[in-house]
C-alpha cells in the first residue's frame, strides 16, 4: 500500500522525527485526467519549515494529518491523460510519498540534457533557478562585481558561486568545516570562509574582499547578512533568499551595521523563484550552455528509502548536506 508522511503536529523550535508520521494512502482508479506516479526522487528544502507553521505566507502551510508537499521526480506508471504517458518521467510537488496521484496538468517532463533526473532538483530544478534569477536578476550581478554568498556549499549557494564564475565575477563563499570550504574552492571560488572557525565574521569578509562586496547572496541572515551589511560598497545589492538561522527560533539577531543601508544606498530586495517559472527558458539555455563547457558540476547528499524523510529534512538545520539533500526512494 502507498505510503506517504504527514505533519502529525506542528514543531515549535527545531522539528524533531515526533512532528512526523508516516501513514497509508488508500489508492484508487483514476479519475480523467490524472495520472500516477512511482516517485523516484525526493527533494526536502529549507523553504518547508516555514509551512510546518499555521501562519499566513506565501505559501500555504502543511495541513495536519494529510500528505505534506514538496519536489519529486518519478515515473508515471499509469495515465487517463493523453499528453501525459505511461513510463514518462516528471517532476511535480507531490512528494513526501512513494506514490502520486496528480492531475497531469501538475507534472512536467523532464528536459532533454544530459544529467541524471535527480538533478532536476537541484542545480537543474527550483534550487537552480533561484541561484539564477537571484543572483543574475534581483542582484543584477555583472561581470567585474565581487560577490558574498552563504551558504555556498548547499544547493542554492554553490549554483550561486558557479554561475558568478561563468560570468566573470569574484567571488567569496561561506561554508561550515575544512571539508566543505574546500569544495566549495573546488568550484572556482576565490575565497571561502570558515564561518564554524573562531573569530569575527566582519572581520573574515574585509580580509577576504579588501575593495569590499558588491552583491549579498543571501541563505542564512543573522551574522552573515551583518557582516554584508558591514562590507558593502556604496549601492551594493542584496538578494534575500532564505535566513535558515531563525527559521525555527525565530527569534531577530541585532544587526549592528544595518544603518549602513542608508549611508551606502543599498538595495535589499527578497524574491521567490515562483516568480519566474515564465522565463524558465532563459534558465535552461544558459544551463545547457554551461553544462556543455564543463562550468557546471554539482554534488549531492543522498539519504535512502522513504522513512528516511525526516532524517535528511532535519540534516539540513544540522550542515549536514553537501550540495542538494535527497531522498531515493
Amino acid at each position: 500500500m502507498p505510503q506517504a508522511w504527514t505533519l502529525k503536529t506542528r514543531p515549535f523550535g527545531t522539528p524533531t522525527h515526533d512532528n512526523f508520521e508516516l501513514v497509508d494512502v488508500l489508492g484508487g482508479a483514476l479519475e480523467p485526467g490524472q495520472v500516477r506516479i512511482a516517485n523516484r526522487w525526493l527533494s526536502v528544502d529549507p523553504y518547508m519549515r516555514g509551512r510546518m507553521n499555521d501562519v499566513k505566507s506565501y505559501t500555504p502551510p502543511f495541513a495536519l494529518g494529510e500528505p505534506m508537499q514538496g519536489g519529486a521526480v518519478g515515473e508515471v506508471v499509469e495515465s487517463t491523460d493523453p499528453s501525459v504517458s505511461v513510463g514518462d518521467l516528471v517532476m511535480h510537488m507531490a512528494g513526501w510519498r512513494d506514490e502520486a496521484v496528480v492531475p497531469a496538468g501538475h507534472v512536467q517532463k523532464l528536459p532533454d540534457l544530459p544529467v541524471e533526473p535527480q538533478a532536476y532538483l537541484g542545480q537543474l530544478g527550483m534550487p537552480g533557478m533561484t541561484a539564477y534569477f537571484g543572483l543574475l536578476d534581483v542582484a543584477a550581478a555583472k561581470e567585474g562585481d565581487t560577490v558574498f554568498v552563504s551558504a555556498a556549499a548547499g544547493a542554492v549557494g554553490s549554483t550561486v558561486v558557479q554561475i558568478a564564475k561563468a560570468k566573470g565575477m569574484t567571488v567569496i563563499g561561506s561554508a561550515g568545516g575544512a571539508d566543505k570550504c574546500a569544495w566549495v574552492k573546488s568550484l572556482g571560488a576565490d575565497a571561502v570562509i570558515d564561518y564554524k572557525a573562531e573569530g569575527s565574521l566582519v572581520k573574515a569578509l574585509a580580509a577576504a574582499a579588501p575593495k569590499g562586496i558588491d552583491v549579498y547572496f543571501d541563505n542564512v541572515g543573522a551574522d552573515h547578512f551583518d557582516a554584508a551589511l558591514a562590507v558593502a560598497n556604496e549601492r551594493a545589492r542584496f538578494a534575500i533568499c532564505g535566513m535558515i538561522d531563525i527559521y525555527n527560533d525565530g527569534k531577530p539577531t541585532e544587526l549592528r551595521y544595518l544603518a549602513r543601508v542608508i549611508g551606502a544606498r543599498l538595495s535589499i530586495k527578497g524574491f521567490i523563484v515562483s516568480d519566474y517559472m515564465a522565463r524558465a527558458g532563459e534558465f535552461y539555455r544558459d544551463m545547457a550552455g554551461w553544462l556543455q563547457s564543463g562550468q557546471l558540476v554539482r554534488e549531492e547528499t543522498v539519504f535512502d528509502g522513504l522513512a528516511a524523510m525526516p532524517d535528511a529534512f532535519l540534516g539540513l538545520f544540522s550542515g549536514s548536506n553537501k550540495g542538494k539533500m535527497l531522498v531515493r526512494v
